[in-house]
């Protein structure tokens, strides 16, 4: 019993070491982040996007508002592959050889489709919401100034979002790897995810169908991708487990004889 609390005790210890180390990064990140957010700042407002809409502040602490919301996102993406990382060392004892060396492949993999997944919400379903809101603003007769807090504030809810959906292929595969799920279940489940992801993209566009298509489309895309990851993360395990049982019956024929 002692043996045994003294492993928890060590488990926790290395836990709040690691959590310690991610706190230390991300609030480094988010110093630096803090320099980087104004040129930042200023090449979003010279972006196409910006193009032609009036950026006002509209209260004295709308500067400081936008400073940090780009310092924390900044924090976020440079603090993601350390928090994971160090997530994978912490279960990394429990797990075999070719699991340690599949499940580090997830990390360059998750951030990588993060960034994707924030670069298409900026490009794709950023300008597409913007354009059908200025054109609102326009047919009720105001004039489109927007506050510089509400814009970026505004663009944030759009585009990290986007960020997490992307991680759907990265997610199912990780759940595959532990036998939570499969190929088949995913593929019974394809009539209900479609439909989640369809509200999901409906939900995120302007009341438009070509927004709505647009949107849709990729997010279907990633779901039958994780599908595809899946299987080929199941094959693997069906062979591993084949040979495991091959070479566990030729050992028990031996030891018959």
């Amino acid at each position: 019993m002692t043996d045994q609390e003294m492993t928890v005790v060590e488990h926790l210890t290395e836990l709040r070491k690691r959590i310690m180390w991610v706190l230390a990064v991300f609030i480094v990140a988010l110093i630096a982040g803090f320099f980087l957010a104004g040129p930042l700042i200023e090449y979003l407002k010279q972006e196409p996007i910006a193009d032609g809409v009036p950026i006002i502040s509209l209260h004295p602490s709308d500067a400081l508002r936008v400073y940090m919301q780009f310092a924390f996102l900044i924090g976020i993406v440079v603090t993601l592959p350390v928090a994971l990382y160090h997530i994978w060392r912490f279960v990394s004892p429990g797990l075999n050889v070719n699991e340690k060396r599949g499940s580090l492949y997830f990390i360059p993999a998750a951030c990588f489709l993060f960034l994707i997944g924030i670069v298409f919400g900026y490009y794709v379903v950023f300008p597409m919401i913007m354009q059908f809101m200025t054109n609102m603003t326009a047919n009720i007769g105001a004039d489109p100034n927007y506050g510089i807090a509400e814009y970026f504030g505004f663009m944030f809810n759009m585009v990290i979002p986007f960020g997490i959906l992307f991680q759907l292929p990265i997610i199912v595969m990780f759940l595959t790897r532990i036998r939570i799920l499969n190929p088949m279940r995913l593929a019974k489940m394809r009539r209900f995810a479609y439909f989640g992801l369809a509200v999901v993209g409906i939900t995120l566009t302007p009341p438009e169908i070509v927004s709505d298509i647009l949107v849709t489309i990729p997010l279907l895309l990633l779901y039958e991708m994780s599908i595809w990851l899946s299987r080929i993360v199941y094959r693997k395990q069906l062979r591993e487990q084949a040979e495991w049982e091959s070479e566990y019956q030729y050992e028990t024929d031996e030891a018959v004889r």
